[in-house]
Formats: C-alpha cells, sequence, structure tokens
C-alpha cells in the first residue's frame, strides 16, 4: 500500500436532501476506516432527514423518503458516528467543500461540539483536478479501468473515492505518500481555513478574517471598529453554524483583550496617581 498512515484515515461519503449546507440534511453517510496496516472497517447509515426527500434528488441518489422513514435521524446515529470516526484523518471526494462543512453543521444541530481541527482532510477531488480534471466516474475509469455501477449510493462512491486515493499516490511520484502532504497538496489554496465552509480565515499573523464579501480580507477586530454590526448581521443570516461558533469564538477573545487592556490602564493610572501624591 503506497498511502503512508500514522492513524487511520476515514474515507467518507454522503447523501443528502439538497446542495445547501445550512439547510438540508444527510440521508446516507458511509465510511470506510483505513488502519495503518491496511485493514479497514466499514460503516454505513440511512437516515431519517427529518425533512421531505424531493423527487428531484430521490432520483439522484436514489434514497426516498419511504426509505428512510423508519430510519435512526442524525442525533441517534452521533455517538456510534463519533466513535467509530475517533481521531481518524478524514477523506472524501469534494469533502472539503461539502461533505465536511454538512458533517459539522449536522454535529452543530445537536449540540455536539466534535473537534474536527487536529485533523487532516484530504480531498481527492481536489487532486484529482489538478491533475487530471474530470468527474468522479471518469478519475475511477482513469485510475482503476473501472466503471461505477451504482453512482450516487454512497457506500459505492466512498469505496471508489478509497480506490482513487489509493491509485493516485501510486501514479503520481511527485506526491507525498502521508496524510499530511496529501491534505496539503489537495487544499485548493495555500490560505488556512478557519471555517470549514472558508468563510473565515487566517491571515499570515494568524488572526481571523472575513474571508468574502465587501471586508475580505480584513480582521474581525478590524471590522468590529469600522461596522459594528456586520457581526450581528452574520450571525443572524444563512451561514453555517460552524462559521458562527468560530466567529464567537474570535469575538469573546477580543472583548477578553480589550477587556485586560481596560483593567491593565486602571492599574495603570492608579500608579501614575500613587506616584504623584
Amino acid at each position: 500500500m503506497a498511502l503512508q498512515l500514522t492513524r487511520p484515515i476515514c474515507v467518507f461519503d454522503l447523501e443528502t436532501t439538497g446542495l445547501q449546507i445550512t439547510k438540508d440534511r444527510i440521508v446516507q453517510i458511509a465510511i470506510i476506516k483505513l488502519f495503518e496496516d491496511g485493514q479497514t472497517q466499514t460503516l454505513n447509515e440511512l437516515v431519517n432527514p427529518q425533512q421531505s426527500i424531493s423527487d428531484e434528488i430521490a432520483a439522484i441518489h436514489g434514497i426516498t423518503n419511504e426509505m428512510v422513514a423508519q430510519a435512526p435521524t442524525f442525533e441517534q446515529i452521533a455517538p456510534k458516528l463519533i466513535a467509530f470516526i475517533g481521531d481518524s484523518d478524514l477523506a472524501g471526494y469534494n469533502s472539503n467543500k461539502f461533505d465536511i462543512p454538512v458533517l459539522s453543521e449536522e454535529l452543530l444541530r445537536c449540540n455536539i461540539d466534535f473537534d474536527l481541527g487536529a485533523r487532516h482532510f484530504v480531498d481527492v477531488q481536489n487532486i484529482f483536478h489538478k491533475m487530471e480534471q474530470r468527474t468522479l466516474s471518469a478519475a475511477y475509469q482513469f485510475y482503476c479501468g473501472k466503471k461505477i455501477e451504482n453512482a450516487h449510493n454512497a457506500l459505492y462512491d466512498t469505496l471508489a473515492t478509497l480506490e482513487i486515493l489509493q491509485a493516485q499516490t501510486e501514479r503520481y511520484p511527485q506526491l507525498e505518500k502521508n496524510i499530511a502532504g496529501l491534505s496539503k497538496f489537495s487544499s485548493l489554496t495555500n490560505q488556512q481555513n478557519a471555517d470549514f465552509a472558508g468563510r473565515l480565515a487566517f491571515n499570515e499573523q494568524q488572526e481571523i478574517c472575513y474571508n468574502f464579501g465587501k471586508h475580505k480580507g480584513k480582521t474581525v477586530q478590524e471590522v468590529l471598529k469600522i461596522e459594528q454590526g456586520y457581526y450581528g448581521w452574520m450571525l443572524e443570516a444563512d451561514f453555517p453554524r460552524q462559521t458562527k461558533q468560530i466567529l464567537r469564538q474570535e469575538m469573546e477573545r477580543i472583548k477578553n483583550i480589550a477587556s485586560n487592556q481596560s483593567i491593565d490602564d486602571k492599574l495603570e493610572a492608579l500608579k501614575n496617581k500613587f506616584k504623584k501624591s
């Protein structure tokens, strides 16, 4: 096996009720957990999304409202899911843009603050697009010489993604075989996002900045000084829960710094007062 693992990696895929990260829900999650010794474990669950699956979406992935009516909700499978993933790194196809943000959104919706920050994320689609630029089916044919017989079924797509990742590391000698290197290569930019949706990012000073719109590139602290309502607008607007969580944490950090500075200023003023007296 060309992949070099220092801990397990979970290759996963989601089928959902749609493509809106903040509103649509998971209807199927499939994970293949690859261990350092090459052994694998599989988790495959249908999920009751607690909202309707449109006929248009059902025609794509084949999962109907009837099929998930008696399935557990995401909140019910979340403990098993977290235990299965453990401390693994994560990989998928278009996972950085979609699957990881959706998974994070579902967990936060259940009030589960699952730490994804210490993991590496490998996006097989980004590696493919940088190397060849094609679709998942074409990638499977190109790298593995096979056709996907059950496209848009999460388990089959996950298996194909794992096989493609392994084939990519064998085909391209310039690719690092370790997960940290693959994670860096499969990122579309060198900029480090602060949230999974890429609405917030770190600058060179590791300060959190807005990464979109009229304030792109400005720190949260800078924008607070020139447009105080921007923070409140983001919390009320249709942004992912995890983005709002990171933004709240940054605001708390800024407030604590300001509070400590105020206390220091008062102490300094008292010292000067006593010196004069």
